[in-house]
């Protein structure tokens, strides 16, 4: 494969982009599909709050941790093979999942869900790479962008809806045969692609994969544990320790897994500091007005999921207007202004009020989605085009680990704001159970002490959308510095491999 040449389009490209976005809506889905369902789970499997923690975790940990060895395999050994895997160990752990007697099994097919999850997402951007012309990437990442931000929205209103028709294991039945058909358009439509055949970095992939996990785990452990607790700062200093032992790795061996050269450019690392800082605000946003719609508003799981398909409406909207505006404004000037409406409805949400309702979020979320529409696609093709075709996997997989690691954050960080901001809201004579969560103070059965504390958890609210807003706007303003250079875009001009001019 000539690294300088344009790829040639495939004549089936854009049923392949189909099969692709199914895959990953399979997987997006996942890592919101439960959040409707942690209530049923502690009722119906009498599991802990760490047993139910835990099934949220187990999948981010092992999903996370093995992205970069995930990709580096699919660019070896080819990215549909991977995918296949992944379908396979994905599908079958979902069925085991679903026909659970503990939490303990769930737990374990959430770990095994995770690797499937691993191998089958980064070749979903990977395979984009291969089968589109260059000057075709743009509306192919915009469409596979709108996926993902659809599948985030979606996923908790098809865990309302399925969970109140059916049984709490018919979250993860529902990608049973999902899978099926994602495999069977893999089969019959998706080409194989991979890069040149190197020998598997063994060491590479242990010291990323330990890194990379130990990083989700200290992220996750600061809200419960302290960010000055043992587990998290033990957790800081694994991953510091793994990931520069990576580092050094990667430099000595002469077939590495990452080409630290990659990340000497500022379209790939900026790219990916970008991706992580949307993740960021969307995953601790919706997370958060999730908790809203349920314990303030009194939602039931499916009309709270159903509250949240603007975000979703308005991304696809979105990504169609990014579309057509790369082509005459530039990908840099789109980026920002996707990122700069991101912040402006995270804004408009930090103005909710004790005692406002829907409607005072809803503009919120529509100018949230229209922003995340336009700014997510640009941010993904400008690294995907900073990548050499041979190296798409792993490439991804940055995409994919900058995804995760912005979705930990941002529920973690988010919601140790916003749980400290609720705390010091609550009246002086609230009980310290209380002081714990909305949650606690509601089932303490004291109407005034709820009324209070619902008050509390608006202003929380308010607060935590307006911090996630200023990271998001700090974000644009990165952008608008670090991309300033306008990049020519022409479909004849070939990509140059990384550290080559």
């Amino acid at each position: 494969m000539d690294p300088y040449r344009p790829p040639q389009p495939h004549p089936r490209r854009w049923r392949i982009l189909g099969v692709l976005c199914l895959s990953l809506f399979v997987v997006v889905v996942d890592n919101t599909i439960l959040n409707v369902a942690v209530p049923v789970l502690m009722r119906d499997l009498n599991a802990t709050t760490a047993d139910v923690q835990w099934v949220v975790d187990a999948y981010s940990l092992v999903f996370a941790g093995l992205l970069l060895t995930a990709g580096s395999l699919g660019d070896r050994y080819g990215h549909r093979r991977a995918m296949l895997a992944g379908f396979a160990l994905f599908g079958s752990s979902a069925l085991l999942a679903a026909f659970a007697d503990g939490p303990g099994w769930v737990i374990a097919m959430r770990g095994l869900m995770g690797v499937g999850g691993a191998l089958i997402m980064p070749g979903t951007m990977a395979v984009l790479a291969h089968v589109f012309a260059p000057d075709e990437l743009g509306r192919a990442f915009a469409i596979w962008g709108a996926t993902s931000v659809v599948g985030v929205a979606v996923g908790p209103t098809l865990g309302g809806l399925l969970l109140e028709h059916f049984w709490w294991g018919s979250v993860f039945l529902v990608h049973a045969p999902v899978a099926v058909v994602a495999v069977v358009g893999l089969l019959a439509l998706v080409p194989e692609k991979r890069g040149p055949r190197r020998r598997p970095d063994v060491p590479g992939a242990v010291l990323s994969t330990a890194g990379i996990a130990a990083l989700v785990w200290a992220i996750i452990s600061g809200p419960g544990h302290g960010w000055t607790g043992v587990r998290t700062v033990g957790g800081l200093a694994v991953s510091a320790a793994a990931l520069a032992a990576f580092v050094l790795w990667q430099r000595r061996t002469p077939e590495p897994m990452l080409d630290l050269r990659l990340l000497r450019r500022l379209d790939f690392s900026g790219s990916a500091v970008m991706i992580a800082a949307f993740s960021f605000a969307l995953a601790g946003s919706l997370f958060a007005l999730t908790q809203f719609l349920q314990l303030v508003l009194g939602y039931g799981p499916l009309r709270a999921g159903v509250a949240l398909l603007p975000v979703a409406l308005a991304g696809a909207v979105g990504n169609g207007m990014g579309a057509a505006l790369e082509t005459r404004l530039g990908n840099a000037r789109v980026l920002v202004a996707g990122f700069l409406a991101i912040s402006a409805g995270l804004g408009v949400i930090g103005l909710v009020d004790p005692g406002d309702g829907y409607a005072a979020i809803v503009a919120g979320l529509v100018v949230l989605g229209l922003g995340a529409g336009l700014g997510s696609p640009p941010a993904y093709g400008r690294l995907m085009r900073a990548v050499p075709r041979e190296q798409a996997g792993v490439g991804s997989a940055v995409n994919d680990a900058g995804t995760e690691l912005g979705n930990a954050m941002g529920v973690a960080v988010l919601g140790s704001v916003i749980a400290a901001a609720y705390a010091r809201g609550l009246p002086g004579t609230a009980p310290d159970a209380a002081r714990h969560s909305l949650g606690e103070a509601l089932s303490l059965g004291d109407p005034d002490l709820a009324q209070a504390a619902r008050d509390a958890f608006v202003d929380a609210l308010a607060t935590g959308a307006l911090a996630s807003g200023a990271a998001t706007l700090a974000a644009a303003v990165f952008a608008a510095v670090a991309f300033r250079t306008p990049r020519p875009r022409s479909a004849a001009a070939p990509r140059s491999p990384a550290g080559r001019t």
